[in-house]
């Protein structure tokens, strides 16, 4: 979850540092602070709870000398509240050693207990003051930062991933990783290490990304990158897809409003060369035909926002590939001993390709025989490097902490390896589906269009609304899901989404006058029973006081006696329908938070990603 930046090369680090934290701060964060070797060899640093603002006032009234080495730090914090002390850098070996740490140290405990018993005194309460300690005691038996490091590292028991700097190394920053993301940027004659590209894509798109259990070491001509026992290893480089620009607001009011926006360009970048002679042929695929003509079972593992994409991949893989198909919340999925084998494909989803719950079901999944493959939008990240095979979103960078366009993505990716498995298993004889691929993005942009003003007003009425139910069946109970999860993120209301057929099984119990129900009607052209039972269902809480917002396809007049407020869709096939439904409820969920005065882009107490167990 926190922001990590390294910087080595000839421009003063400071503004290099804060420059690339501040395109972290979509990561979640709640302290933040940079450390600086300069010119005369002396280390600085300062740290400041709260938010990037009140590092750089500080910094702006009493700056840091200038210097080309430094590392740089936003928190979310762990071990110990959100205070100067506990922020990062923490300092050792008398000052001279800097270290920043994201993750968890699972043993922390009986190694501050073994460094205090030694003479050591700690001044916070986190797990990452004993690396640096730990650090600092091994550096003053050797003198190398190198060394210390692996012998540091192999210590530590956990998730983590470790920058550091020592003044009598201007000029060298060293970092390791462990189930916790950490990339390179490759300049000339200057070097960078984030926990995100976005940490120096303004400065670099050449990067290198280490795998499990290595160390890196980078100065300003050079990167060497071992394993943890010191053996040399070659990391996999790539080039980033987008530029600096790509990650900036460009004049919208949030990064949520700007990545709503992008959908349509984001759903037809998923698509690109995905469609040959009309069918779906997926490139990153060659060569897997017989992984999937074999399988007898899909497992699909995400966690939040991506479970509800899987929830749609679900249907769709059913209905096109013919094979039987699972949704499992990735933190529950390794610890209840599931049943798989060599005839299980397990899909992971995850937009920052970093989510550790995944992650760990990934690995869970390959030690028992099954094959992986990994949806993700995010280059050089570790769940696909971990997987068999990857099929990349190629949405862009998503910044809002709340996901949008990479939701869109995600089920876009579902829903055409759903088509590519059924043209291999050979069950999907129609191509209507296939055909209605290029209209899509262009009816995400019709609903952004016509309906953007009228959910936006509609938001602004209900500012002072305490709870909002969502209701759907078939691939709108997912998007149902969403809603609610939307509204509660940025919101910071009750908010719950239900299969509409549970109604009557309990929750139309927390109907009364004037609850506000958002209701997903399918098209009655596609399953006209399917439609008179929603319909059914909009009667139930209307008699019973309801004010019911329907979403439902142009067209459709049989939901207008029963609803109070009706937002339009286009016509679309069933399974693409959830892109065009779950707009307006992106937009009512940002609408009502930005009417209550919250920050849309970074909800209390979220992170972007989430990087611990």
């Amino acid at each position: 979850m926190c922001g990590i930046v390294g910087y080595v090369g000839p421009r003063p680090s400071q503004d290099i540092l804060i420059a690339g934290l501040a395109r972290l701060e979509y990561r979640g964060y709640d302290s933040a602070g940079i450390a600086v070797i300069d010119a005369d060899g002396h280390l600085g640093m300062r740290k400041k709870a709260g938010k990037l603002a009140a590092l750089r006032d500080s910094l702006a009234d009493a700056p840091l000398p200038d210097g080309a080495t430094g590392i740089g730090h936003t928190r979310w914090a762990t071990h110990g509240g959100p205070t100067d002390v506990n922020a990062h850098p923490h300092l050792a070996d008398g000052g001279k050693l800097a270290l920043i740490h994201n993750g968890i140290i699972e043993n922390f405990a009986p190694l501050r207990d073994e460094l205090a018993a030694s003479g050591v005194e700690f001044i916070s309460e986190t797990d990452s003051e004993v690396a640096a300690a730990l650090l600092g005691r091994e550096y003053a038996k050797s003198g190398n930062l190198q060394t210390a490091f692996q012998n540091v590292v192999n210590r530590l028991e956990g998730a983590f991933t470790l920058l550091a700097m020592h003044q009598d190394h201007p000029g060298l920053v060293v970092g390791a990783r462990r189930n916790s993301p950490l990339v390179i940027g490759l300049g000339e004659g200057e070097n960078f290490l984030g926990s995100d590209v976005a940490a120096f894509v303004e400065h670099t798109r050449k990067a290198l990304a280490i795998g499990q259990d290595q160390i890196v070491s980078i100065t300003p001509s050079a990167v060497t990158v071992t394993d943890f026992e010191g053996n040399p290893v070659e990391a996999e480089p790539f080039d980033v897809s987008w530029d600096a620009a790509a990650a900036e607001k460009g004049g919208w009011s949030s990064f949520m409003a700007k990545e709503v926006a992008e959908q349509p360009e984001a759903v037809a970048n998923t698509i690109l060369g995905r469609v040959h002679d009309g069918q779906v042929v997926i490139p990153e695929l060659d060569g897997l035909d017989e992984l999937f003509i074999g399988i007898n079972r899909v497992i699909i593992t995400a966690c939040g926002t991506a479970s509800y994409a899987a929830l749609v991949g679900k249907y769709a893989i059913e209905q096109w590939a013919r094979v039987a198909t699972d949704v499992e919340l990735a933190h529950e999925f390794r610890y209840r001993d599931p049943v798989i084998g060599d005839d299980t494909l397990v899909i992971s989803i995850s937009q920052s390709g970093e989510t550790m719950d995944t992650l760990m079901a990934v690995k869970y999944a390959r030690e028992r025989g099954a094959r992986t493959l990994s949806i993700c939008n995010t280059q050089g990240a570790t769940i696909p490097r971990e997987s068999d095979a990857v099929v990349y979103t190629h949405a862009g960078p998503e910044v809002a902490v709340a996901s949008t366009k990479a939701f869109s993505a995600q089920i876009t990716a579902l829903l055409l390896l759903g088509l590519h498995m059924g043209r291999v298993r050979q069950v999907l004889t129609d191509d209507t589906a296939v055909s209605e691929l290029a209209d899509l993005p262009a009816k995400i942009a019709q609903v952004l269009e016509k309906e953007h003003d009228h959910v936006s007003q509609l938001a602004n009425w209900m500012a002072d609304t305490r709870s909002v139910l969502f209701l759907g069946r078939h691939v709108g109970y997912p998007i149902a899901l969403e809603g609610a999860l939307k509204l509660k993120e940025i919101s910071y209301i009750h908010a719950e989404g239900f299969a509409a057929g549970e109604l009557k099984h309990g929750p139309i119990a927390l109907i009364e006058p004037g609850q506000p129900v958002f209701v997903i009607v399918p098209s009655p052209r596609h399953s006209a029973l399917i439609h008179s039972k929603v319909v059914s269902n909009i009667q139930e809480i209307r008699a019973r006081g309801a004010r019911v917002i329907v979403i439902a396809e142009e067209g459709d007049a049989a939901v207008l006696p029963f609803a109070d407020e009706v937002i339009h869709i286009p016509l679309a096939a069933p399974m693409f329908e959830p892109l065009l439904t779950v707009v307006p409820l992106q937009i009512f969920a940002m609408a009502l938070a930005t009417a209550k005065g919250l920050d849309v882009d970074q909800p209390r107490n979220l992170a972007k990603s989430v990087t611990v167990e």
